[in-house]
Order: structure tokens, then C-alpha cells, then sequence
């Protein structure tokens, strides 16, 4: 029997509850699929931080190293460790040394799930571009705390960087119905946003059955488009910022933060991908028991189908979907999370 080792990151509030509960939906479908997960459960976690100064071991890259796949629930709990220290402490190394260079989240409306909009056939699948941008992290602060201070806070856009994530949204494309949309801001951003443009123009002519209906969008037009028709969209490429921004669009037009699910993908296989729900570790509900742990189970399947399970995840999804269409999990607060948990494995069987 094959068999998939997974390190358990379950983090901070709710992480932890939708996390078991997407391992319980996945060890589920798994004994019904013929292959075995093994999990391994680690603590990093801000509760970590507090104990120990760092948010994962010094070691803890190597550690993650030798599994196959990382399921994460949620890091955060800004009352006790700033965003800043929680974010570039952990996700942002495990994306940055593992090449996690795709972000995928996927948009849509579940059976029985009301968004806020008119329409309700949307299908977009955001790709994000990861481990560089905006994010990447160069700059500093000095004369701190004076009236002269200065904060520089540099992006980096490399070649290799923004072709390989266009490259993968084109192939992503490809594979769904052939419509690209690659989003810039390069009217005000003359370098940065002017050279993603140009890649994409070049990479555009390798794709002739890829329809990018414009060179690029503005991602203030893109935002506009994902709330006025939803529904003319199909793959969206953006950098680590705009990206970011457009996602948190796509889940509140799918009805919110408990349906957007996420898979941080190094596409070469030459280190393990991460899946989490996009939401954050909501410490007013922690321990409530009331999370929705939908987002979290759609990201489980997303591990899945990385994984070779494509039957399996696709077992997944139409629990899911059976559970929503029953008005499970459709409205926040209302079920628990062990309620939904019970009513998607009832639906694998």
C-alpha cells in the first residue's frame, strides 16, 4: 500500500480545529482509496514562539525536508507575537526555502453556499506568484524613532521569477478553458510592472491556444471585473501582493474566508508543497468550536490530488459539495465543527 508521510502544522486558534478536521476527512477517504497517510504532528505555533523565541527550530526546514506534503492550519495571535514576527518566522521561510513559488487558490460558489454577488457560476483560479515581489523582504528602517526616520521596503521581480509563474498560470490555463488574465499596475509601476508585461507578452506567443483577452489588467480594473462579472474569468496571474489582495476578493465573493482553500506548490517536486485554508487563526472564535472547517478540507483535497490521490480528491470535493447542498456548513456559526466534520465523512461512505 502506498503511503503518504504529512507534517501537521496545525498553529494557532482555530488552526488547530480545522486542521483535525481535515485529517479526519482525509484518513477517512484514504482507507477508502487504497493508499495509507501517516501525520506527524508539530507545534509551531506562536505558543511555540512564547516558549522557546523562534517560531520553529532552527533545524525546523530540514525537518519538514524528508515529507511529502505539509498540511498548516493557521499561525497568528497578534495580542501575544507581532504579525510581522509570526509570518516571516514561519510561512514565509517554508514557501521561500521549499521553491514554493505557486500559490494556487481556486474561486467558486459550493452547492447552497449564497455569496454576496449577483452571479453564481464563477469558476477563477487566482496563481500567485510566492516566494518573491513584494514580499521579498529587502529593505530596512533607520534613524528609528526620530523625526528623520525612513523606511525602505524594496520588491523583487527577477526574470526567472516572473517567467516560471506565468509560465505555470499559461499551463493552468491550458488544462481549464483556455483564458488568461495577468495582472500589473504598470501605468503608475514603470519598471516592475512594465517588465512583468513584456514577460507576459513574450510567454503569450508559446500559449497561441491561451486566450489573455489583454496583454494585462490593472489589478484596480482586475478587482472591479472579479465583483462585476465574476463570471468572465478564468485564470488570474498576479504578483505576491496583488495577488494576496485579489484572493481575499475571491473569497468573499465564494461567501467567505471558511471556503478559500490554498496549495503552496514547488512545481519540480524538489521539496514538499504546503496546504492551508487562506483564513487566519480568528482568535475571537478559538476554541468556540464553531470554525467552519470547509476551506481547510478543500485544501486537504488539493494535497490529495499533489499527491497522485486524483480519485480520492475528487471523492473529497463531492462530499463537500453533498455537504453544503444539505445546508451544512452554509451559514457562519450555525454548525459546529465537529457537525460538519461528521456530515463530509458521512458523504465519503
Amino acid at each position: 500500500m502506498k503511503t503518504h508521510s504529512i507534517a501537521l502544522i496545525p498553529g494557532d486558534g482555530i488552526g488547530r480545529d480545522v486542521t483535525a478536521a481535515a485529517w479526519t476527512v482525509l484518513e477517512t477517504v484514504a482507507k477508502h482509496s487504497g493508499f495509507a497517510l501517516t501525520g506527524t504532528e508539530l507545534p509551531w505555533s506562536c505558543r511555540f514562539f512564547k516558549e522557546t523565541g523562534r517560531m520553529m527550530p532552527e533545524d525546523g526546514i530540514e525537518t519538514l525536508r524528508r515529507f511529502d506534503a505539509i498540511l498548516l492550519g493557521a499561525v497568528g495571535w497578534p495580542t501575544e507575537v507581532p504579525d510581522s514576527v509570526s509570518l516571516h518566522g514561519l510561512l514565509l521561510p517554508i514557501r521561500k526555502a521549499f521553491v514554493q513559488y505557486a500559490n494556487i487558490r481556486p474561486h467558486r460558489l459550493l452547492p447552497g453556499v449564497r455569496g454576496p454577488l449577483r452571479a453564481e457560476s464563477f469558476d477563477i483560479l487566482c496563481i500567485r506568484e510566492n516566494t518573491e515581489g513584494e514580499y521579498s523582504g529587502a529593505g530596512g528602517r533607520v534613524h528609528q524613532g526620530t523625526l528623520d526616520e525612513v523606511a525602505v521596503e524594496t520588491s523583487i521581480f527577477t526574470r526567472a521569477g516572473v517567467e516560471r509563474i506565468l509560465r505555470f498560470g499559461f499551463e493552468q490555463a491550458r488544462a481549464r478553458r483556455g483564458r488568461l488574465a495577468s495582472v500589473t499596475k504598470s501605468n503608475a509601476q514603470k519598471y516592475s510592472m512594465v517588465f512583468w508585461d513584456e514577460i507576459t507578452r513574450k510567454l503569450a506567443a508559446d500559449y497561441p491556444d491561451v486566450d489573455v483577452d489583454v496583454t494585462s489588467y490593472h489589478v484596480d480594473a482586475l478587482a472591479a471585473r472579479m465583483i462585476m462579472d465574476p463570471q468572465s474569468l478564468d485564470v488570474v496571474v498576479a504578483s505576491n501582493l496583488f495577488g494576496d489582495i485579489l484572493t481575499d476578493i475571491g473569497a468573499a465573493i465564494q461567501g467567505g474566508l471558511g471556503y478559500a482553500a490554498s496549495a503552496n506548490i514547488n512545481p519540480d517536486r524538489s521539496a514538499p508543497s504546503m496546504f492551508e485554508p487562506v483564513h487566519g487563526s480568528a482568535p475571537d472564535i478559538a476554541h468556540l468550536g464553531i470554525a467552519n472547517p470547509i476551506a481547510a478540507i478543500w485544501s486537504g483535497a488539493m494535497m490529495l490530488e499533489h499527491l497522485g490521490e486524483k480519485d480520492a480528491a475528487g471523492r473529497v470535493m463531492n462530499a463537500i459539495e453533498a455537504t453544503t447542498a444539505r445546508g451544512v456548513g452554509t451559514t457562519a456559526g450555525k454548525d459546529r465543527t465537529d457537525a460538519i466534520t461528521s456530515a463530509v465523512v458521512a458523504a465519503l461512505t
